[in-house]
């Protein structure tokens, strides 16, 4: 009956599985016992199943080849795996590797491997689009069509970390929650994704090479206090005085800085982890001493290790310029002759679209 009621909407017969099957990684490893000892089935098997899934990343149940064609077959009628796949990818000249990723309900986002001498680096997205529409941000021209869910986000570390051993020989050293979407804004799913992530029964990743970077949403910046992560945090700041930053980032008129450092202060009291201010060059907007001064003003007040300043990419139909060589240094030089530990963050993958702000599934990746 529920299938035919849903056989009239678009992707019917996906909706019809879904309204019959639970995807099956949201199960935990005693839940998976659960379910094989009640199929009369061993409970190692259980084990086998997790396995695959968290550790051996399996695209579907038939890759799971330790378990028999039966058990199989019966997985795959009573449950779904919407893993993701790749569905292009691009060689940027530097070695950056850009990964256009689709959901199983067709939905494109995309990822980031960054190589360089000591790290190599998975930018993943969290949501499909933005909502939050920074004026500089390729992604923020987009509408924001759902959140991530937190096997879709582990998929892409998973993906992202099989390219870089195959390219590259190396396993991921780091994370960062960079690309598309606003992880704070689905909140629960980027929590859960970590903690997959950083399981010692999946990919056993140290949070403390995990980066979460938030536009600035002060009452979940709190709230990642309140839960305690073990995960470092980066803000992009962009603009140290309210009004600059109201005219690049519209989140600021609810989210103002006064808000936003009294909550990295309360995160850091929670969890003495590490902070870093994001803050890109943009030409005649936010690359003058004043506002250097005014920065400087910021990080003095918050409990923070590092400015990053980040070069500004060119993203089509948006107007800002980068700023030139000569006022990043002399910006940099101000912020530190002022004590300040300032890094300037060159872009990586430019030439396909990979660096800051770029990200907005372009049809010109290709496989």
């Amino acid at each position: 009956m529920i299938c035919e009621i849903l056989s009239t909407l678009p992707k019917a017969d996906y909706l019809c599985r879904m309204a019959i099957k639970r995807n099956i990684r949201e199960f935990s490893l005693p839940e998976l016992k659960k379910y094989f000892e009640s199929i009369g089935d061993k409970k190692f098997r259980a084990i086998q199943a997790y396995e695959w899934l968290w550790k051996k990343n399996a695209r579907s149940f038939e890759d799971m080849s330790n378990l028999s064609l039966e058990l199989r077959k019966k997985l795959a009628e009573e449950f779904d795996l919407p893993a993701l796949t790749v569905d292009a990818s691009q060689h940027s000249n530097d070695g950056t590797l850009k990964s256009r990723f689709k959901t199983y309900d067709g939905h494109l986002i995309e990822g980031v491997l960054i190589p360089t001498e000591k790290r190599f680096t998975a930018c993943v997205s969290s949501q499909i689009g933005c909502s939050l529409s920074c004026k500089f941000c390729a992604t923020g021209l987009m509408d924001r069509k759902r959140n991530l869910t937190f096997d879709e986000i582990y998929d892409q570390v998973a993906l992202l970390n099989e390219q870089s051993e195959r390219v590259y020989g190396q396993k991921l050293s780091n994370i960062v929650y960079m690309g598309m979407g606003e992880p704070l804004l689905n909140y629960k799913n980027v929590l859960k994704s970590i903690d997959k992530i950083t399981a010692s029964d999946s990919m056993g990743m140290s949070p403390k090479r995990i980066t979460v970077s938030t536009a600035g949403v002060a009452k979940m910046i709190k709230q990642l206090g309140d839960d305690k992560v073990r995960f470092n945090l980066a803000l992009s700041l962009h603009a140290a005085t309210d009004a600059k930053r109201n005219e690049i980032m519209p989140i600021n008129e609810t989210n103002s800085i006064e808000f936003l450092i009294e909550s990295l202060n309360y995160f850091y009291q929670q969890t003495k982890n590490d902070i870093t201010l994001e803050y890109v060059l943009l030409k005649d907007q936010n690359d003058s001493l004043k506002d250097a001064e005014e920065l400087v003003a910021v990080y003095r007040q918050v409990p923070t290790h590092l400015v990053n300043v980040i070069e500004y990419n060119p993203v089509a139909g948006i107007p800002f310029i980068k700023s030139g060589e000569d006022s990043t240094q002399i910006f940099t030089d101000y912020l530190a002759s002022h004590k300040v530990n300032v890094r300037v963050r060159r872009s990586r993958g430019k030439d396909i679209d990979a660096a800051c702000g770029q990200l907005a599934n372009k049809d010109t990746v290709t496989a």
